[in-house]
């Protein structure tokens, strides 16, 4: 008896958590313009979106400081930033973790670039890349490159993290050359 009731316990939470990620928002589409946002890095300082005017920015979501994944893709954009700086791109990545959180992980990592401090979920949320879990929210893994006039021009569902970063560099140069 104990066993059919943690089943259908463990089946009872599988199915909030799939309904959590089913009503996460929309993702923005090519062309339309970018969610603003308004949120502390990894030193407390407020950053938002409107300073990343005039240059192209890679908006990377991450689910989690410190983890494999993560780690990767962070320090991949880091080793590619001279090159995406050469081509007047500027990186930042947003995570539900604290600002503190991300001041260690930087740290850490040496990475030079703003790391955002979502800790509601809601910039998440306008960019279609929180997963609502019920008892937390994680960032979804997904990239935005953003053009100069504030408008997406490319959506990275889902992305590799050993190629996230040389995916958005080809982008940039196929875009540079229109």
């Amino acid at each position: 008896m104990k066993w059919i009731l943690l089943y259908a316990a463990l089946i009872g939470i599988v199915l909030l958590a799939w309904r959590g990620l089913a009503q996460a928002g929309e993702t923005p589409a090519v062309g339309q313009p970018a969610p603003a946002f308004m949120l502390p890095d990894q030193h407390g300082k407020t950053r938002r979106l409107e300073e990343f005017g005039g240059k192209w920015l890679v908006l990377y979501f991450y689910p989690k400081d410190d983890t494999p994944g993560c780690t990767e893709q962070a320090c991949k954009f880091r080793d590619d930033l001279q090159e995406l700086t050469a081509m007047g791109a500027e990186v930042v990545g947003v995570s539900v973790d604290t600002s503190a959180s991300h001041a260690e992980f930087a740290k850490k990592y040496s990475l030079p670039f703003p790391l955002l401090a979502d800790a509601s979920g809601e910039v998440a949320e306008r960019y279609g890349s929180v997963m609502n879990l019920y008892v937390t929210k994680l960032a979804k893994r997904n990239t935005f490159l953003i053009d100069p006039q504030g408008r997406i021009a490319r959506v990275y569902l889902k992305a590799d993290t050993s190629r996230n970063s040389t995916e958005v560099i080809a982008d940039l140069k196929q875009l540079a050359a229109k």
